[in-house]
């Protein structure tokens, strides 16, 4: 299984840092019986490998290499992998960059390295053979990606950032099987490549008859990307979800 992680963001919102945000030190982890800082990155990454993935594919800007100098090959039993994407294009792009790695038969997990959550398992709850959304509960969707859902729990439209969103559940990481994904890509594709948003291209995705659930799995979700959000990562942290 796969772990995409889009990590070639610049960061702007908790500027200036000396590294790339995805190494922002947000508390401490032991490595053998000696405390360290623990990049926040360390956490998706830790999740991604409890829900089953193997193999993890970085999405890096090109002057981003103290990513790859710090995880070098392995993470635990995952295999690490860098992909380039050449200038800013969006999620959408970013993700799309680590296809070619895609087997049509792997499931991919889709995660943001900025963000810290609870439960570390939850990912678990995600099926293999759909497109399935990690929901958490926010008190500020609008800041967001807010999914609503029916009483099947099938998505019927994901909200970007919308000033009124009208569900308190966001996602904080996806899951499909590798034919979705080459659908994604090539639904965006033939979009001319115009979606920003992993939002907007699904909501296209489903207008076509594509399908998604929504799995309220989620306890505890901060963007670790502002001041704001980084002292609410320690406070989480501090009380572990």
């Amino acid at each position: 299984m796969w772990g995409i992680i889009p990590a070639a963001g610049s960061g702007t919102r908790i500027q200036p840092l000396a590294f790339s945000k995805e190494l922002l030190p947000v508390g401490s982890r032991f490595d053998e019986g000696v405390e360290r800082p623990r990049a926040v990155s360390e956490y998706l990454v830790e999740r991604m490998v409890r829900g089953g993935a193997d193999k993890i594919a970085f999405v890096i800007a090109p002057g981003k290499c103290d990513i790859l100098q710090y995880y070098g090959d392995r993470f635990g039993d995952a295999a690490m992998t860098y992909v380039v994407q050449p200038r800013p294009g969006g999620l959408c792009d970013a993700v799309f960059r680590a296809v070619p790695f895609v087997h049509p038969s792997e499931p991919v997990i889709v995660g943001l390295p900025d963000t810290v959550w609870f439960p570390e398992d939850a990912l678990k709850a995600l099926p293999d053979d759909r497109l399935s959304f990690l929901l958490f509960p926010v008190e500020r969707p609008e800041f967001f990606d807010a999914v609503i859902t029916d009483g099947k729990d099938r998505v019927l439209e994901i909200q970007v950032k919308r000033p009124n969103a009208e569900s308190p559940w966001i996602w904080g990481a996806f899951k499909m099987p590798g034919t979705v994904l080459r659908d994604l890509h090539a639904l965006w594709c033939a979009r001319g490549r115009s979606d920003e948003y992993i939002g907007t291209l699904v909501n296209a995705w489903l207008a076509q008859g594509g399908e998604a659930v929504g799995v309220r799995a989620g306890r505890s979700y901060v963007d670790v990307g502002t001041i704001h959000g980084y002292r609410e990562a320690i406070g989480l942290l501090r009380g572990q979800g």
